[in-house]
């Protein structure tokens, strides 16, 4: 039977799209350090004080602005799953009966009901 729990994940994600909250080193650097692709704006005083720092101050974080765009199709669609009080509040405890809740309000959707 496989562990559960805390530990190391089995599957890393080919890549992250995060908002500015996440544009920190430590983040960057974790994501960098397991091979994983991100898209993460800069925030506008990290790249004030960077550019205050001159050549000092590295060069600016790679970003990808289209695939950023794609995250908000990602954002809505979670949006419109919680629209279904079930699957917001999350009461089914077992992870196949909550599957079986996103499922059902998935095809409501889908079937613009």
């Amino acid at each position: 039977m496989p562990r559960l729990g805390p530990g190391r994940p089995r599957k890393k994600p080919d890549s992250v799209a995060a908002d500015k909250a996440y544009s920190n080193g430590p983040c960057r650097r974790y994501l960098r350090r397991r091979g994983v692709k991100h898209a993460i704006p800069e925030k506008s005083d990290s790249r004030a004080a960077r550019r205050k720092r001159g050549t000092g101050g590295g060069r600016p974080p790679g970003f990808d602005k289209e695939r950023y765009k794609k995250r908000n199709v990602v954002e809505r669609a979670i949006n419109r799953l919680k629209e279904s009080r079930a699957v917001a509040t999350r009461y089914d405890k077992r992870g196949h009966v909550f599957l079986g809740t996103v499922t059902a309000a998935a095809l409501l959707i889908w079937l613009r009901i």
